[in-house]
């Protein structure tokens, strides 16, 4: 099976069309406000959108091919706002994203045929590096100081750069320009259906024993969809590398922020194992007694990534942990097309924690600098300059941006007299609609990406952000719910204290760079393995204390306090 798909991936590169698309933070990727240093210095191309371009303007154009190991749709080959941006920027990319394998599995095959996309974006970067597949981008990242400076700062660009000194890739996501406009909450919670908290009349929901008696109470009132379908009241998605759904909600439940793979305690400026803590131990026992009395879904721990994106979208399930990014632009796209969001099957976000109380910390406001992965250029790129020319395009060139996220104008989105952005409801229906997408839309979404302010002041840099159109676009039983609980956004949902984090965070930024070569690397990759094979064997066991004891012994086992170290050595350098 990999020597086909290699073969695969060879034919595809030769004739230019393999590429692809990466993912951003702990596969998180953040619309959060600005840092103090906000991005505001960028001023290339302020025009709008023309849907044509003359003759002349048209360039030649460059055919790149670029994988992502993230699993995405392929837009067509003649995708028309792929042909506009290539006709006006000279370059057309051939994404191709993960199907069938692992990120490692697929990077280990790239690397072992020793023929690459022209761009690549893995959760296995160091692999590539090892491998000598990618070019350091040093040179030409200081051939464009403006986006240099804009970017990133020079401690953000430093974060990025390897043991070899050299810098190879870019993440493309977690910046705001000019002020924030966040409308969305991208970052991980406990979900739940509106229609939940409609038919309880919108209670406070604080702690995860009130979140779960909640879904039991509506599942036993209400046990089936219109057509006699069952409700699922939880689910827990654990296939791969997205097993963080399960995994990592003790240190939210205890009021910290999403550092990852450990807890920053800063007062003592210490590192703290979420995986051992009060809890998480408790958040596990509430899981085992849900399973227990049939509220978790049994097919939890087998089922794949497409098999849960359909049971959300079908309305089954009441509440699950996610991340936004994970499931809300593919299942809201459903619910809007087959106009099922209009029976309460949209999910909002809930900060829960273990005490009623406590502060949370779901919500990052401040912008997330994830240096573990990020688009790079390969050995195998036809014309490197020209590919990292059009990074800095779609990062600098307002008018390339807009394309990518706001369509065609007239097309896809109106401009008012004021200057402000809006789309029709036919146009926002045909914008979240599969086959339009397919043809029409091209965000080239892991190359980089701006939220926050547009450069003319008024509009916002994505549609989701615009604030009339974030209402306009909002299902009436969503409005019904953020009327209730006196909220205009996602984040209000949440209710996360407001505040920065410190410049190590994330910490997972780090850890997710660690290899077996160090004993807090091999530390590391033995606590997954373990976390991964345990932690739903846990949920599961008819003992729930006998079933922890068994974790923490096979737990303890692979020397977390190894990889504990490496990390503290790493926050010492932020005292």
């Amino acid at each position: 099976m990999k020597k086909l798909i290699a073969l695969a991936l060879c034919l595809a590169m030769v004739i230019g069309c393999l590429a692809a698309c990466g993912k951003s933070g702990s596969k998180t990727t953040t619309d959060n406000s600005s840092k103090g240093d906000t991005k505001q210095t960028a001023t290339t191309n302020d025009t709008k959108t023309n849907d044509t371009n003359s003759d002349s303007d048209k360039q030649e154009v460059t055919n790149f091919t670029f994988f992502i190991t993230m699993p995405n749709p392929e837009i067509n080959d003649d995708n028309e706002i792929a042909q506009m941006i290539a006709d006006k920027w000279g370059v057309k990319v051939k994404e191709t994203w993960l199907t069938g394998q692992t990120a490692s599995e697929a990077t280990g095959t790239l690397i072992a045929g020793d023929e690459y996309p022209d761009f690549i974006d893995s959760d296995e970067m160091n692999m590539l590096v090892d491998a000598g597949a990618l070019i350091p981008l040093d040179d030409y990242i200081d051939k464009y100081p403006e986006f240099k400076e804009t970017w990133f700062t020079e401690t953000e660009w430093e974060k990025f750069r390897q043991p070899d000194g050299h810098i190879y890739w870019i993440n493309p996501f977690g910046n705001t320009y000019g002020e924030s406009k966040a409308t969305t909450h991208n970052d991980e919670a406990f979900w739940i259906q509106v229609r939940v908290l409609e038919w309880a009349g919108y209670p406070k929901i604080e702690t995860m024993d009130q979140y779960f008696d909640l879904l039991e109470s509506y599942a036993a009132a209400n046990p089936t969809l219109d057509d006699g379908t069952p409700v699922i009241p939880y689910t827990i998605l654990c296939e791969d590398w997205r097993y963080f759904c399960l995994e990592n909600a003790g240190q939210f439940l205890a009021g910290y922020p999403n550092d990852g793979s450990v807890i920053v305690n800063k007062e003592t400026m210490t590192i703290e194992d979420y995986n051992t803590s009060e809890d998480t131990r408790l958040y596990l026992k509430k899981l085992n007694e849900e399973y227990k009395k049939g509220m978790v879904d049994p097919e939890s721990f087998t089922q794949t990534y497409d098999e849960y994106i359909a049971k959300l979208s079908s309305g089954r399930v009441l509440g699950m942990v996610d991340q936004w990014w994970d499931f809300a632009y593919t299942v809201n796209d459903v619910f809007k097309s087959q106009g099922t969001e209009n029976k309460g099957y949209n999910y909002v976000p809930l900060g829960l924690t273990t005490k009623p109380g406590m502060a949370n910390r779901w919500h990052t406001y401040d912008d997330t600098v994830n240096q573990a992965s990020g688009i790079a250029i390969t050995k195998d790129c036809k014309d490197p300059e020209k590919a990292f020319k059009f990074i800095v395009d779609c990062a600098m060139d307002q008018e390339l941006h807009d394309l990518r996220f706001w369509g065609v104008e007239g097309v896809d989105y109106e401009v008012d007299a004021d200057g402000l952005y809006y789309r029709t409801q036919e146009q926002r229906e045909r914008w979240a609609d599969t086959s339009y997408k397919a043809s029409h839309k091209c965000d080239y979404s892991y190359f980089p990406q701006w939220s926050g302010t547009h450069r003319d002041g008024k509009n916002a840099m994505q549609p989701t952000e615009q604030p009339s159109e974030f209402m306009n676009g909002m299902a009436q039983p969503l409005i019904d719910c953020f009327n209730a609980y006196g909220v205009t956004t996602y984040p209000g949902m949440i209710g996360s204290i407001v505040e920065n984090n410190g410049p190590w965070f994330p910490m997972y930024s780090y850890s997710n760079n660690f290899t077996t070569e160090t004993p807090g690397g091999l530390a590391w990759a033995l606590m997954g393995e373990c976390k991964h094979e345990w932690l739903p064997k846990v949920v599961m066991a008819p003992d729930f204390e006998q079933g922890w004891n068994e974790y923490m012994e096979k737990y303890n086992a692979c020397k977390p306090e190894d990889f504990l170290g490496e990390m503290q050595q790493i926050l010492d350098t932020f005292k």
